[in-house]
């Protein structure tokens, strides 16, 4: 049973987007937004980017993540059992 509760808390917070502050080499301060795992996806990170930035927008610094897979390599169209890596570094305009 506990096992159980622990793997559903784990995918529910699979689908989150976290936000944390971080510094450009050339000392600019931006975002990193994570919203890896299987429930995320790359429209949840710019999401999280534009509600981050309140409305002033934001500039892509750069990206990162496991690449979309190719439609032959899912199962029944689905990607199927692959971890999801995406992270994107921003600043608000």
């Amino acid at each position: 049973m506990n096992k159980l509760l622990a793997l559903s808390a784990v995918m529910t917070l699979s689908g989150c987007a976290t936000v944390s502050d971080t510094y450009l080499a050339n000392g600019e301060q931006g975002l990193s937004i994570d919203c890896s795992g299987e429930a995320g996806s790359w429209a949840s990170c710019y999401e999280k980017a534009e509600a981050s930035c309140a409305g002033t927008g934001y500039r892509i610094v750069t990206t990162q993540g496991s690449p979309s897979p190719k439609a032959s390599d899912k199962t029944l169209g689905i990607d199927v059992g692959n971890y999801k890596s995406r992270n994107v570094v921003v600043v608000c305009q």
